[in-house]
């Protein structure tokens, strides 16, 4: 009987588990086939997030483990979890298949979820197929294809030294490879400087790309004419809600397979829409509303960046309100750049600080704010609480430590809003440093961007809904929909 071809051999597949297979899978399936048929070896299969790219490598390790039990193949991941997700997903595959029944081996010690051998003719150190970490020391072991299915991510490339230590890391590949083996690199761009791009970033010094030489396949979202790759999942509409949600930038990233300059991303203030009227808070049958130019706010959230500096000299403490209406839009109503009195011997820096903040938070209405803990702000939670509390502030406070770079940060939470219009500024804002840092600012300079930092833990927090605070209160009540209601009762409880 011929062996089924790869294209045949995932078409049965779907049959089995009652989907359909869509064109571009098949056009995944049948570039890999030819590949493995001409003995090319380098490999490199970029497509859109979410088109199933993983799967079909999952497939082909499966058929060619059908037609040579003796190969050995490695999956390399960001982190092992990622990386033993696709080793289940070929375990998965060889146990129901029709055609690969024959492998799962007899002894369940060679059938763990990590790591698995299939029955083979020959006698193999190294299991069939293992995961492993990027991190992970993979000294000693020996692979006939290696797949590095989304080594890079934000984690492994966000800046210069992690994508050093990245490449570095991939480059134990070629010590773990047979002569003739096979490297498959699968993934997106996420980084101007990405491992898969097709030419040299002399900037970074580099005299030709890390992959030069790879056989290529590149399956954006969208054709040259706008048509979708997957029409029926990612329709006209559904493409549209991505852009708006995600971001030029990043919709040319993860969808469209462009290597976006992060540098890109600078921040114009002239998108900012200016209004000048302020915060409405009322009582309507007994319910609290705030509005803002006759919308109702949903949400709100507000970001303190904290800083000892003195005045004048080192980083700002800044602290943000923004709110949300109901039509989605977004208005950052105050940015507040805090200063302290140096020559005060009665209160303290940091209690000057909180009282600011304090004094912010009743004016805005705010339900909650957080407080960036990197840095000194891990002392200021418990004295925010107390100044909070002893000014009768229903306010909540929230820890926060920031882990992602920063320039990453404030471009993931301007770009999309910005690009949409829909960031709304008071006019307060203006005569604040915040439009310069906006101007001036540069991804990896050296210019202020206190201001932007807070306004971008605004953008990119949750809203918080959380319950009042059990301290002495104002009879100011919660305006946010939904955060509390009262009834009356007879019963004497």
């Amino acid at each position: 009987m011929k062996a089924a071809d790869f294209p045949e051999f995932i078409w049965i597949w779907n049959q089995r588990v009652g989907q359909g297979t869509p064109r571009h899978h098949l056009r995944m399936a049948r570039w890999l086939a030819a590949r493995w048929r001409s003995s090319e070896r380098e490999l490199l299969l970029m497509a859109f997030r979410n088109s199933g790219k993983s799967t079909i490598v999952g497939l082909f390790c499966a058929w060619v483990l059908m037609a040579e039990p003796n190969l050995r193949i490695m999956v390399l991941a960001a982190d092992f979890a990622l990386a033993k997700k696709m080793v289940r997903n070929v375990k998965r595959i060889i146990e129901r298949h029709p055609l690969t029944l024959g492998l799962k081996p007899a002894r369940r010690e060679q059938w763990a979820s990590d790591q698995f051998t299939v029955n083979r003719p020959g006698e193999l150190r190294d299991p069939s197929m293992i995961a492993k970490g990027i991190g992970a020391n993979i000294t000693g072991s020996r692979a006939d294809m290696v797949i590095c299915d989304d080594v890079e991510v934000p984690n492994t490339c966000d800046s210069a030294p992690k994508r050093a230590d990245l490449r570095e890391r991939l480059g134990e590949i070629e010590y773990v490879l047979v002569p003739g083996g096979l490297q498959l690199y699968v993934g997106t761009p996420h980084s101007y400087y990405t491992i898969y791009a097709d030419g040299p970033r002399l900037e970074a010094g580099e005299e030709r790309p890390f992959l030069d030489g790879f056989h290529r396949l590149e399956l954006p979202l969208l054709d040259p004419r706008g048509r979708s790759a997957w029409p029926e999942r990612f329709p006209p509409d559904k493409v549209a809600m991505i852009r708006r949600r995600t971001g030029p930038n990043k919709f040319d990233s993860q969808m469209m397979l462009k290597p976006v300059n992060i540098a890109d991303g600078r921040l114009d203030p002239d998108r900012l829409r200016l209004y000048e009227s302020e915060l409405v808070y009322a009582e309507g049958n007994r319910l609290p509303v705030l509005s803002l130019m006759g919308r109702r706010l949903v949400s709100a959230s507000c970001w303190w960046d904290p800083s000892y500096g003195a005045p004048g000299k080192g980083d700002s403490s800044v602290v943000a309100a923004l709110f949300t209406d109901e039509d989605g839009q977004y208005w950052l109503h105050r940015v507040a750049y805090l200063t302290h009195d140096p020559a005060r011997s009665d209160v303290d820096e940091a209690t000057q600080l909180c009282r600011q903040v304090a004094t912010f938070v009743r004016d805005c209405f705010l339900p909650a704010v957080t407080l960036e803990t990197n840095g000194i702000g891990r002392f200021l939670p418990g004295l925010l609480r107390r100044e909070l509390a002893g000014a009768g502030i229903p306010c909540a406070v929230v820890e926060s430590a920031s882990k992602r770079a920063k320039d990453q940060r404030i471009v993931e939470a301007f770009d999309a809003v910005l690009a949409a219009g829909a960031l709304n500024a008071h006019r307060s804002v203006w005569a604040t440093p915040f439009i310069a840092e906006m101007r001036e600012w540069l991804p990896g300079g050296k210019a202020r961007d206190d201001g932007l930092d807070a306004v971008a833990g605004c953008l990119l927090s949750q809203p918080v809904r959380l319950g009042r605070a059990a301290i002495p209160v104002s009879d100011r009540r919660d305006w946010r929909p939904g955060a509390g209601h009262t009834a009356e009762t007879e019963f004497e409880v």
